[in-house]
């Protein structure tokens, strides 16, 4: 039995009178304490009776309620909770709106993450090289990187998705140049391999490196040391030091000091050339290299000898310059070729400037007891890897410092004098 008409609810609406006004079977018209208004449909299920919203007035007309209404009532005849079917189906709706939402979501991820896979090899070899820029040494060492990648790999690779690239391309690569330009071949390969782990780590490719050396290429070519024997730096036999050192004394360019002081210190060539006022400390008879300057990356402190404190008294200091050895070129230090063209000046062109350090290691190997640890220290090598390492944080300065010294007198002994075996040993 139907009740309630349009005009009625208006009505009651105006009143504002909080109750409920029922309709028949179970609907009412429900006005809240704070005025709201809305339909509920009151029932019985299994003995207990329930109370279900049906929706707010006016969004919901009368005829929508009855309807509503209805439908619940049929559904609680046979047994069936209207209310627990509802909150089911919500629920279930609930769940295939977030499976939807996730599925979207992983949609659009897939399409993106196929983007980037399709990112091409020369893309991924430039974000490196950007990335890594910093850490390297000088802008040389970049360029390095952009030319052999750019004349060996971008032909064959540079256009292919990392994912694509493949030992087949590899051999294609290296083959051609493995043999005739070893060295080079082997850079390219360990380019090429870092730049594909890099690829790995943001998910651009998946699997095995083809690049990889042991347990893969080294499968398919040649070792390196079969094809291309080891060339040794060209070194001054220590013996012929002293006379050596008596021939660059008679000159006083800045390129004879600088091969003087790179031999007194053991040094590199860069080291010295690069070498400012501001790392000398003459008070405490030191030179100290940055960390960004050295090859190992550790800052390197280096004794000075009388000797060669002597050879920095006579260097001209340029106003506006900062090194030791400035160059022709306002704020750039000499060149690195002129320690070489020196030698060659001197009919020493069989000699390379990298060599002294071996003439310096061959002599305190062969004419002193210094340990090795020390002697490699001042060549700045590292002395130990891992737990032994913790044995070594310290550079045993001072002990260097009489090797150094040591180096320094025999370096400056007269040529005429009978170099007697052990002279300068030490306990």
């Amino acid at each position: 039995m139907r009740k309630l008409t349009v005009r009625t609810i208006e009505s009651l609406v105006k009143a504002r009178i909080p109750g409920l006004t029922g309709d028949g079977e179970g609907l009412y018209f429900q006005i809240s304490k704070t005025g709201g208004t809305s339909w509920v449909y009151r029932y019985k299920i299994a003995g207990k009776a329930r109370t279900m919203g049906l929706g707010r007035y006016p969004e919901t007309g009368l005829a929508q309620a009855r309807e509503k209404a209805a439908e619940a009532r049929k559904a609680s005849k046979v047994g069936v909770d209207p209310l627990a079917a509802r909150d089911a189906e919500r629920e279930r709706q609930q769940v295939e709106a977030e499976r939807e939402q996730l599925r979207i979501v992983e949609e659009r991820a897939a399409m993106e993450r196929a983007k980037l896979r399709d990112i091409n090899f020369k893309t991924v070899a430039a974000d490196y090289i950007a990335v890594h820029r910093a850490g390297w040494k000088n802008a040389k060492h970049v360029q390095q990187w952009e030319n052999t990648l750019a004349t060996y790999a971008e032909p064959i690779i540079g256009h292919l998705p990392t994912y694509e690239v493949t030992t087949e391309h590899l051999l294609e690569i290296l083959q051609p140049i493995w043999a005739e330009k070893t060295e080079t071949a082997n850079r390219v390969r360990n380019r090429i391999e870092l730049i594909l782990d890099a690829a790995k780590a943001r998910r651009l490719r998946d699997g095995e490196n083809p690049a990889r050396w042991r347990g893969h290429l080294d499968k398919l070519l040649p070792k390196r040391s079969k094809i291309q024997p080891v060339v040794h730096h060209t070194a001054l036999p220590w013996p012929e030091l002293p006379a050596f050192m008596a021939e660059l004394t008679k000159y006083d360019a800045p390129s004879y000091k600088a091969i003087r002081l790179t031999i007194l210190t053991a040094c590199r060539t860069s080291e010295v050339l690069n070498a400012t006022w501001e790392e000398v400390d003459l008070q405490a008879r030191a030179w100290t290299i940055a960390t960004s300057r050295m090859k190992a990356g550790k800052e390197h402190r280096v004794p000075l000898s009388d000797a060669a404190l002597d050879v920095l008294a006579s260097l001209q200091r340029i106003e506006g310059s900062p090194y030791l050895f400035p160059g022709q070129r306002p704020g750039r230090p000499l060149s690195n070729l002129a320690m070489l063209m020196t030698l060659r000046r001197m009919g020493r062109g069989d000699l390379t400037m990298h060599g002294f350090r071996s003439t310096f290691r061959d002599w305190a190997a062969e004419n002193t007891h210094y340990p090795r640890e020390v002697c490699e220290l001042a060549l700045a090598h590292t002395v130990a890897t891992g737990t032994e390492a913790a044995y070594w944080r310290g550079d045993v300065f001072e002990k260097r410092r009489a090797l150094m010294a040591d180096w320094a007198a025999y370096a400056t002994t007269a040529p005429t004098t009978k170099i007697i075996q052990g002279d300068f040993k030490r306990a």
